[in-house]
């Protein structure tokens, strides 16, 4: 009997440590056997369901961000570099679109928590969260329902090789009124002219507000 529940026991230990192994295995970089690449650990797999969602008078809510950084390949006619901004736009699971990261705000986190988490997953890329954009109502175009939609700014530090959604996602860099073309949602549009609003008049800095974060 001891045997028994010895044996039981080693075989459930060994199938966490599997689970384990694989959601934390190094990453290592092609063509360099045992070098590791040098990223923060991230999660390998996307938060999936809706049992943990909020929903507010049967709306549910969703959470986004609009990533973007400077690009300063260009320089002016006197050899200053011009800094073009530059966002960042995923393709939906579908194929049928792009658009901004966005999706479910979980019960367990805060509201900023769940736009970085949803850039983290769908983008592969870590930042500085800014000033909510705003918040909008719109109807899914899938599921005829109401939704409840905040955007952030974020200012990207980190692009990662290796992210949750990498195989079902395509992300692309590019300018503004690009992605105002390319997008599929108005409401992002919407928050995409604020933050250009506030980029162009000085008031965006990259830095999240520790104040509405609390």
């Amino acid at each position: 009997m001891k045997i028994f529940f010895r044996f039981w026991g080693n075989s459930i230990l060994a199938i966490l440590i599997s689970k384990l192994s694989f959601i934390f295995s190094p990453i290592f970089l092609p063509n360099t056997p045992g070098i590791l690449k040098t990223q923060k650990m991230v999660s390998t797999v996307a938060r999936t369901g809706r049992q943990f969602q909020r929903y507010n008078q049967g709306c549910r809510q969703v959470v986004g961000c609009i990533p973007y950084r400077y690009k300063t390949d260009k320089e002016s006619s006197c050899g200053a570099p011009i800094e073009e901004l530059e966002v960042l736009v995923v393709s939906s699971q579908k194929g049928k679109g792009m658009l901004f990261p966005k999706g479910g705000w979980e019960i367990d986190e805060s509201i900023e928590e769940a736009a970085t988490r949803e850039t983290l997953e769908e983008a592969g890329v870590l930042g500085n969260v800014g000033c909510k954009l705003g918040k909008w109502s719109f109807k899914s175009k899938s599921r005829g329902a109401f939704h409840e939609g905040y955007m952030f700014p974020l200012l990207v530090k980190e692009q990662l090789d290796f992210w949750p959604e990498k195989n079902v996602r395509q992300r692309i860099w590019m300018t503004a009124a690009e992605a105002r073309e390319v997008c599929q949602h108005w409401w992002m549009k919407e928050a995409l002219d604020i933050l250009i609003q506030r980029l162009e008049n000085g008031q965006e800095t990259g830095v999240e507000d520790e104040a509405q974060s609390q």
